[in-house]
């Protein structure tokens, strides 16, 4: 999954009012940097391949049914060395991003499993040429090979787009100092950033959650802080921007693709029309969600006019307490053993063996994500735990992801890697099963009230201000094909988007014309955000059918997530009665955002 960009600040038990927080045991990936199973990995895979190479380059199209099979097994083997490799390497590096040792290694060890894998460059440049009918030939004469289709289908999809082998192989040689060196400039400098807060020395992480804070003049500080240091840096973060996105326009323009956002959508083996569908749902529906529930809130905060610090502010009846890491892990436990025991126990080792990686620490990946590692070993959860309410379900949230990647690892390496539209699913699943838990136990209108609010924001995060991203993404890239662009320019593309997304009771104060710049998903994964509205709609919509009572909704939804990317979005949809290539089927998952906000207005009369 994406990586965020870098932290600071608390300690390794989270503080006095959160408790023991838990941190990685690395050891089931390898015990240090120094380990002899890591020496003797990294030399199998310089070996294995160059034998792969040597055994198939140039004879793909000899191979029968068998000897294909066994092909597809060895480069299966081969990712699942590198993954290993590169995940103890990351994961490292994201505990401490300042500690330049970690960065090196990580470096190093990336460095190395480029150089061994070009050349591998020829074996999906090959398969691509295979002849239709031959292949199919050999699928149905081998049920063992016929099992990776979906894998085949995914590389295939990128035969129009094909380069040269000598082209291919120039850029996998030359991936780590093109678009990966300037992913690691821009989290190095986000890493170093320090904002002044009303006299105190704070990081990003800690300099955003304060737009969380009860006090306004805080958030308003916080805002003016964060405006000022990306000023600061405007012009690294424009070059980065203007970098990557004319890489990718000349990328995009040698391999064909008809937009910008084509590459993504193979990827995700997703339909552009489906996404275009989702897109259009969501802008239609702005006025229903975000400008409707941000007018409310505005009266709750006693504001005619809103700043942008009030987007995330909480109610005035909100309580300040604190959750420690015991109740939010037996909030999050009791709330999947609720839906079904089998969830909760594949989620409790996450906290018993050292697969979560929970406190604030100096040097830290700011943000939160769950890395699936390799098949053979587990994910790994990564988490910044302040005690804040809507850190429970963040907590939920990674823990949904771990718990999908352990049951799509049952599929093997290559087919248990989920498109990024339903690689959402289970994680916001988790989130909405833990949010109905505690709604059922609310005891009062006003802790109702909070809760239904604090979900109606997080759904607006996750799909009105994604989807804001990736127009935002889209004009930027649109634009820069044009020419270079300044930071101006780039500034004024996220004000274009930003206003009409959230709404008229919004004022936006200097500065905020820059908030584009730390956004890591513009950098690391372009077009990635319109991941999180389809994940959000998708199960708001199967939500909606398992609140309809379907019997047998728990044994489907673990068949759906132990599908892993077997399986394309209409086959696992179809069992329970949805299709996302319906426009219909968003009206669906957006119209449960509008039902709580409904509720929240009926509350006020």
């Amino acid at each position: 999954m994406n990586f965020p960009q870098p932290v600071f600040d608390a300690n390794a038990s989270g503080g006095k009012d959160l408790g023991s927080l838990p941190e990685w045991d690395l050891t089931d990936l390898y015990a240090s940097e120094d380990a002899p199973e890591l020496t003797r990995d990294m030399g199998w895979l310089e070996t294995e391949c160059a034998a792969f190479a040597a055994d198939y380059e140039g004879k793909l199209d000899t191979l029968d049914a068998a000897g294909l099979l066994a092909a597809v097994q060895r480069y299966e083997q081969i990712d699942v060395i590198a993954g290993r490799i590169m995940s103890f390497a990351g994961l490292r590096y994201y505990q401490i991003t300042t500690d330049s040792d970690r960065a090196k290694f990580m470096a190093d060890c990336q460095d190395k499993i480029t150089n061994f894998t070009t050349p591998l460059v020829f074996y999906g440049l090959e398969f691509n040429r295979l002849d239709d009918d031959h292949l199919a030939g050999l699928l149905a004469a081998n049920d063992d090979l016929a099992r990776y289709k979906p894998v085949f289908d995914r590389m295939r999809a990128m035969k129009p787009h094909q380069l040269s082998d000598e082209l291919e192989k120039f850029l996998h040689d030359q991936s780590t100092v093109g678009s990966a060196a300037w992913n690691r400039l821009f989290d190095e400098t986000m890493a170093g950033l320090e904002f002044d807060v009303d006299g105190e020395t704070l990081n990003l992480e800690a300099t955003l959650n304060l737009l969380t804070e009860q006090d306004r003049s805080k958030r308003e500080a916080a805002t003016h802080a964060l405006a000022a240091v990306f000023q600061d840096n405007i012009k690294i973060f424009s070059r980065v921007h203007n970098t990557l996105a004319k890489e990718k326009e000349i990328e995009d323009r040698w391999r064909k693709m008809p937009s910008p956002q084509a590459g993504r959508h193979l990827s995700n083996h997703v339909e552009p029309e489906v996404v275009e569908a989702l897109r259009n749902a969501v802008v239609a529906a702005y006025p229903r969600l975000s400008h409707r529930y941000y007018a409310l809130k505005a009266k709750w905060l006693g504001l005619e006019r809103m700043q942008t610090w009030d987007r995330n502010a909480p109610l005035p009846m909100e309580t300040t307490r604190t959750v420690d890491w015991d109740e939010a892990t037996k909030t999050v436990l009791d709330a999947y053993a609720s839906f079904d025991p089998k969830m909760a126990e594949i989620a409790q080792p996450f906290f018993d063996r050292g697969w979560i990686d929970a406190a604030v620490k100096p040097g830290k990946a700011p943000g939160a994500f769950a890395h699936p590692t390799v098949t053979p070993v587990h994910p790994y959860v990564m988490l910044n735990y302040l005690g804040k309410p809507r850190d429970v379900m963040t907590l939920a949230h990674e823990l949904g992801h771990g718990v999908h990647q352990v049951l799509a690892a049952e599929q093997g390496e290559l087919l248990s890697s989920t498109p990024l539209t339903l690689a959402e699913t289970a994680s916001v699943f988790g989130e909405m099963l833990t949010f109905q838990k505690l709604l059922d136990g609310a005891k009062t209108k006003e802790e109702r009230k909070v809760l239904l609010a604090g979900k109606v924001e997080d759904m607006i995060n996750t799909v009105v201000r994604q989807i804001a991203f990736y127009d935002f993404e889209c004009k930027l890239h649109a634009a820069r094909a044009e020419g270079e662009l300044t930071p101006d320019d780039i500034n004024a593309l996220w004000m274009s988007v930003q206003a009409e997304s959230l709404g008229e009771v919004f004022d936006f104060a200097s500065g905020y014309e820059t908030f584009w710049a730390y956004i890591p998903h513009f950098v690391h994964s372009p077009f990635y955000v319109y991941a999180y509205a389809f994940g959000d709609g998708l199960v708001n919509a199967l939500y909606a059918v398992y609140a309809e009572g379907d019997a047998d909704f728990q044994a489907k939804y673990f068949d759906m997530l132990r599908a892993g990317g077997s399986k394309h979005h209409k086959d696992l949809l179809a069992p329970f009665g949805l299709d996302a290539s319906d426009p219909k089927f968003w009206d669906k998952g957006l119209s449960m955002i509008e039902g709580f906000i409904d509720e929240l207005e009926a509350m006020e009369e």
